[in-house]
């Protein structure tokens, strides 16, 4: 089987993306389906291998918030069938330690799978019309494109009735945000949270603390980010003002229980630490490129701080959660989305890069809105 299809390229660190041609030439192996592709999310985690000092293998198709239809199964084994509606996730090996003990986010080969090569099996079987071979799936999925060849274990059914093209980003960056609150810290109403940047991952983890009835303060320098935060629950803070440790604890009781930074700051992690009552929890979910120092003092008191890694979510339970709550009216994602063709991904990435955007979603077919 040959399958060609359009898909968004990036054939080297420093040039723009280009949408070709590129040739599927085998249809799913064990255990794989082949989906088409209703929609993408753009995640900074896309963005961040052209930084990734060649650790990630290109030419390659990026994209890994990818929502679809199956088109194609390799049998009853993978559970699921043609026509089913499914949203896809970070990829797994399925039998570490970690993975058997349903933490698939700290998986031994989450590297590997993920960001630094992919599956070795069947890999040159993705290639662009010239027929040099495409890195192997970035995610597992590499869904900048109109099709998509997964492992079914990265892809979760979802209802069929839900605005398919738009459901994409929680499968990652409204999955680490949401995940964070629901999974990390356990949130429930009455408690309080301060979350340190409002870009994707930080407004669902304010959706997230709204649903859960936290009381939640949203820190951001970007004015119209902090509106948004606060039409979705949160009181805003701008970091500008000064004494931001102090105004955050003002505005939940005496500091919070908990923080998440999305920021990688070093000072706007210090000034999480500092807000937080004793025996406080702050979790980090962006990477850091430097070493962090810690102002003496911020972890006195049993305050504690964690990475953590795609919200410690179970894909296959976290996103059907999400999806009702959507569905409720309780987690208001479609909100952050601007959707743009998948041939405008260019502009797509400066928007992201510039903040005009929260959470960019690309069309492989229509004009995008």
């Amino acid at each position: 089987m040959t399958t060609k299809f359009g898909a968004a390229v990036l054939r080297s660190y420093e040039s723009p993306f280009t949408v070709e041609e590129v040739i599927l030439n085998a249809g799913p192996a064990d255990g794989e389906i082949l989906v088409r592709i209703a929609g993408c999310g753009m995640c900074r985690t896309d963005l961040a291998v052209r930084g990734s000092a060649g650790r990630s293998p290109l030419p390659a198709v990026l994209g890994h918030e990818g929502a679809g239809v199956v088109v194609e199964t390799s049998g009853p084994d993978t559970g699921l069938s043609v026509g089913d509606h499914v949203v896809l996730s970070f990829d797994s090996c399925g039998h570490c330690r970690s993975c058997l003990d349903a933490a698939p986010a700290y998986c031994d080969s989450f590297a590997s799978l993920n960001l630094f090569g992919g599956r070795t099996e069947n890999a040159a079987r993705f290639t662009d019309a010239a027929g040099i071979a495409l890195a192997p799936r970035w995610f597992g999925q590499s869904s900048f494109a109109e099709y998509a060849m997964v492992p079914a274990r990265n892809a979760v059914r979802v209802d069929s009735s839900l605005p398919i093209e738009l459901l994409g980003p929680l499968g990652c960056g409204f999955l680490t945000g949401a995940g964070a609150v629901f999974n990390s810290f356990g949130t429930g109403p009455g408690d309080t949270i301060a979350v340190l940047g409002a870009g994707a991952v930080g407004l669902a983890a304010v959706m997230a603390a709204t649903a859960a009835g936290a009381v939640t303060v949203a820190v951001d320098r970007h004015p119209e980010r902090l509106a948004l935060a606060e039409r979705l629950g949160a009181s805003p803070l701008h970091p500008a003002s000064g004494g931001l440790p102090e105004r955050i604890r003002r505005l939940t009781d005496g500091g919070p229980q908990y923080a998440l930074d999305t920021t990688g700051s070093a000072q706007l992690i210090n000034d999480a630490l500092r807000a937080l009552r004793p025996t406080g929890h702050l979790g980090l979910v962006a990477r850091l490129h430097t070493a962090l120092p810690l102002e003496p003092g911020t972890l006195d008191r049993g305050r504690r701080i964690s990475h953590i890694c795609e919200g410690d979510a179970v894909p296959g339970l976290l996103i059907p959660r999400l999806t009702g709550l959507w569905q409720a009216g309780r987690f208001p994602f479609d909100q952050l989305i601007r959707t743009y063709p998948l041939a405008d991904i260019n502009e797509a990435e400066r928007d992201c890069d510039a903040g005009r955007v929260v959470k960019p979603v690309l069309i492989p077919a229509g004009t995008g809105r």
